[in-house]
């Protein structure tokens, strides 16, 4: 069958690498991709923004189903218009986006769904942030409603932080429409976890749980960013895993269904495991980067089934390989406020072994034998092996196969997890 993968970073090579070991996926394609994928995928120069173009496309190729990467087509509702059209997606429906689209429609479904989730109140000018604050303790979380490239989110560590960040928002617009609006929540100690789950919209399965390291430098130091590095397998308690089927998976996909609304994809769940159990911070639409890279190989198997299954509405078990992943994302110098794009890639870009292998989140080809950097997070370097020491030090020993001028890349991906400190496990 014929697979269409929508996007170009390091999750979309991620679906195209799992894909691409599918004993029924006979072509997959990629809109728009990268020069990085095309050793897997056939790669078209075409914008998911036309959508009459794309739907085109989808049905000369004979397209068996699509599998929707980012966020902002999911958002702007471009599942429903492939289904309208007969062609099976891999995706929430626009009112489902929702849930990812608007942190405001997000805190009001949850409040409607009774998901222990950290008291808020939704702001929209400077004045009313400041007033409002003094319901609130510090430190201030300060979220902006709509989409921005997961910098949205501000930790203001007192009233003058959170002056700032809103007149940033508010009055600079740096974020530009996704920040007409804002929540203003309670800050909950804790730490945080990815909880992703595949749903049909009635039955979920969970995915083995990836931890995430947003911080550029070692020890969790530095700006936050969209990610740089994840290892798999997280193990927590059956009844922690309990809690927060019972409190937050299960309540999502009762309240989906309650108001109709059509789930055929990934939900990720940003959560914070607090003294008083899992509450509820954020929900994602889609698969998670660099969350994803870690997650497909450790599922035991095929993808090109799973997901046409999960695109027409079918769910059946996950089943989870005796293994361990790591990735380690290497950054642009720059990254993640102005990275440097067209610094050229020293090393061995093609090499792999049976415990690791690169994705190509952000390069280019600058000419036949030549690559350069193409974006903020331009590699993300793959460890496998049976224990999450061994996937570690593989992706590490990956990584060392190629450099460039500047290169930023963590030193400390897995740590916590290998050498863990149940104390201190608040970092992202």
């Amino acid at each position: 069958m014929k697979v269409l993968v929508l996007g170009q970073g390091g999750r979309e090579h991620a679906l195209v690498h799992a894909l691409s070991q599918s004993s029924l996926v006979t072509e997959i394609h990629v809109i728009p991709g990268s020069d990085g994928m095309m050793s897997q995928a056939l790669c078209h120069k075409l914008d998911w923004k036309s959508t009459e173009a794309l739907i085109d496309f989808c049905l000369k190729t004979e397209i068996e189903y699509v599998v929707i990467g980012p966020e902002d087509p999911l958002v702007a509702g471009l599942a429903d218009r492939l289904r309208e059209r007969g062609i099976l997606c891999v995706g929430p429906s626009q009112e489902g986006a929702k849930l990812e689209g608007s942190k405001i429609f997000a805190k009001e479904f949850m409040t409607q769904a009774k998901i222990p989730t950290a008291k808020y109140e939704v702001v929209s000018y400077v004045e009313e942030t400041l007033k409002k604050c003094e319901h609130f303790t510090p430190p201030y979380v300060f979220k902006a409603d709509g989409l921005a490239a997961g910098k949205g989110v501000y930790i203001c560590k007192d009233k003058e932080d959170l002056e700032r960040s809103a007149r940033e928002v508010f009055e600079k617009k740096i974020l530009g429409d996704a920040g007409r609006r804002a929540i203003l929540e309670q800050f909950s100690p804790g730490w945080e976890l990815s909880y992703l789950i595949l749903t049909n919209g009635n039955d979920f399965q969970t995915l083995p749980l990836a931890q995430d390291h947003k911080r550029l430098c070692d020890h969790d130091e530095g700006p936050n960013t969209g990610g740089m590095g994840t290892i798999a397998p997280l193990k927590i308690s059956q009844n922690l895993r309990d809690d927060i089927d019972q409190k937050i998976v299960r309540p999502t996909l009762d309240n989906l269904k309650k108001n109709g609304i059509l789930y055929r994809g990934v939900i990720f769940f940003g959560l914070m495991i607090t003294e008083q159990g899992p509450s509820l911070l954020e929900y994602n639409c889609r698969f998670g980067d660099p969350e994803t890279q870690v997650i497909l190989p450790l599922v035991d198997g095929d993808w090109g089934q799973i997901l046409k299954d999960l695109a027409a509405g079918i769910l059946k078990p996950i089943q989870t390989k005796n293994m361990a992943a790591t990735c380690v994302v290497m950054a642009a110098p720059g990254y993640p406020y102005s990275p440097q794009k067209g610094v050229k890639i020293e090393g061995d870009l093609q090499f792999s072994s049976p415990s690791g292998y690169f994705l190509h989140a952000g390069t280019a080809k600058a000419d036949a034998n030549n690559w350069v950097t193409n974006g903020g997070r331009v590699l993300c370097s793959m460890g496998i092996g049976p224990t999450l020491e061994e996937a570690q030090k593989a992706a590490y020993v990956q990584a060392s196969k190629v450099t460039w001028n500047r290169i930023q890349m963590r030193k400390d991906i897995g740590a916590k997890m290998i050498k863990p400190n149940p104390t201190k496990t608040n970092a992202n």
